[in-house]
């Protein structure tokens, strides 16, 4: 049973909660050849929940850029016609996210491919890529979820029909509700399993640009270290994991193990980054980073000078970028605190090393020179370098994100709620403020800004590691 368009938070609130990814798909099986689907059947049936995610762009299901391969072929359903993942595309288009709830038992691949009316081929290859999971029961709907889709729900998660399931019996529904990857196009999808399909999964064309042998820092037996390229991910993302530094760099050394994610950094940030060979030695480098026996220095370029010394801000405990920061003490916001090293005039980057690298251009008022920076990270956040530097008034070059706030700021220093000069009075119309503040913050840059992990140590520096030179100082004399 098809239904229409959903409002965008189904997917956050169908997901939020209740992820819990299954072991990697392996990053050796070759996509999916045809042969794999000579019963390939169209006679299945499902009930599905459909809609388009966005987060700060407004999206139309008729919009013609789509993320998969170009092709001039006609549309269907709204959506250029499908073909396969591969060759990558060179932009990302808009997210499309289904939400789908299974009547008859079979094969996962037949199901998806007769209720959203794509080939086969495309649907392993988004099996392929990680980007298909499932739920034995269905995760409760949104409250903006339309009289249909509550009907659907109440009607496969109805006490009659779940006793009858042996699958989920001595588990509780929301043990039921956590959602895994599908890792293979055969698995076996029984009536009233959920099934969420990220059609257009994000996609990283630097990795097909890099030569990855030559970013290999270390190989040991138990770790690799890798100079990240800037406009990758270190692991992979919700929807993609075969788009990966882990996936790429075990391919460049022929490893037949993938190898592991054991710390993360911002995708348009350069540098060092740990990937383990086994289990065990990702589980002893958490502990490492826990025990805070894990050094990083970072080299950061800014737009204005920093202060030598520690800086110290506190961030919204909300897992949602832009970071919001404060200055002042905030209960239950996260202690954030980097010590700035060295800070040094330079020249701001010329306009081929930008072009080269795809800085993006935020407007900053002056462009006479950077200032490059040595910062010593002494509690690990989520784009915490970033976050802290714009909040000093010295943005990262090329941060579409962080650098339009600081520009706003620094025009009216009172748009700030977190900042010295915040002007509210009352809670209400702090959170006009915040909301307001929040809509000072751009895009996420699409390959770098100027940020690289330069430095990585641990057991008292008897394990050091150290990047190349940066993107930014490729040009300098």
């Amino acid at each position: 049973m098809k239904m229409g368009s959903a409002s965008a938070g189904l997917v956050s609130i169908f997901s939020n909660g209740y992820r819990s990814l299954s072991a990697p798909v392996s990053s050796w099986r070759t996509l999916a050849s045809s042969s794999l689907y000579k019963h390939y059947k169209r006679n299945s049936k499902s009930a599905v929940f459909s809609c388009l995610s966005s987060s700060k762009i407004e999206l139309s299901c008729l919009s013609s850029k789509v993320d998969v391969a170009q092709t001039t072929t006609t549309s269907v359903n709204g959506y250029h016609k499908y073909d396969r993942l591969l060759p990558c595309p060179s932009e990302n288009g808009p997210p499309r996210v289904e939400h789908l709830v299974v009547s008859e038992g079979g094969p996962v691949l037949e199901y998806i491919c007769k209720s959203l009316d794509l080939p086969p081929l495309f649907v392993a290859d988004l099996i392929h890529f990680g980007a298909v999971y499932y739920a034995l029961v269905c995760p409760q709907p949104p409250p903006s979820a339309t009289p249909e889709q509550i009907r659907i729900f109440k009607e496969v998660t109805a006490p009659s029909v779940l006793s009858k399931r042996t699958s989920i019996k001595g588990k509780t529904v929301r043990e039921a509700q956590k959602t895994f990857r599908i890792t293979h196009v055969e698995q076996f999808v029984e009536a009233g399993t959920y099934l969420r399909v990220h059609v257009h999964p994000k996609r990283f064309p630097r990795c097909y640009e890099i030569d990855w042998k030559s970013r290999i820092i270390a190989v040991t037996d138990s770790y690799v270290v890798l100079d990240k390229p800037a406009g990758t991910s270190v692991g992979g993302t919700s929807d993609n994991i075969e788009e990966s530094c882990a996936t790429f760099a075990s391919r460049a050394l022929g490893f037949s193990t993938p190898l592991k994610t054991t710390h993360q950094i911002d995708n348009c940030t350069e540098g060092c980054v740990v990937l383990a060979r086994t289990k065990e030695y990702c589980s002893i480098f958490h502990g490492k980073i826990r025990e805070k026996k894990v050094k990083k220095l970072y080299l950061a370029l800014t737009a204005a000078p920093v202060p030598i010394g520690i800086i110290t801000h506190y961030m919204r405990p909300i897992n949602v970028a832009p970071r919001l920061v404060s200055e002042d003490f905030i209960k239950g916001w996260y202690l954030c605190k980097l010590e700035v090293m060295e800070c040094k005039e330079v020249p701001w980057p010329d306009p081929v090393i930008q072009q080269k690298y795809c800085i993006e251009d935020s407007e900053w008022p002056s462009k006479d020179r950077a200032y490059g920076c040595k910062i010593n990270l002494l509690t690990g956040r989520t784009h915490q370098v970033r976050a802290q530097l714009a909040a000093c008034g010295a943005p990262i070059v090329g941060d579409s994100m962080y650098m339009p706030a600081a520009i706003a700021e620094m025009a009216n220093p009172g748009l700030n709620p977190f900042g010295k000069y915040k002007k509210y009075t009352t809670e209400s119309d702090k959170e006009m403020t915040v909301t307001k503040w929040f809509a000072q913050f751009g895009k996420e840059p699409k390959v770098a800004i100027g940020l690289q992990a330069c430095q990585i140590s641990w057991d008292d520096g008897e394990h050091f590691y150290e990047a190349r030179s940066p993107w930014w100082r490729s040009g300098m004399a």
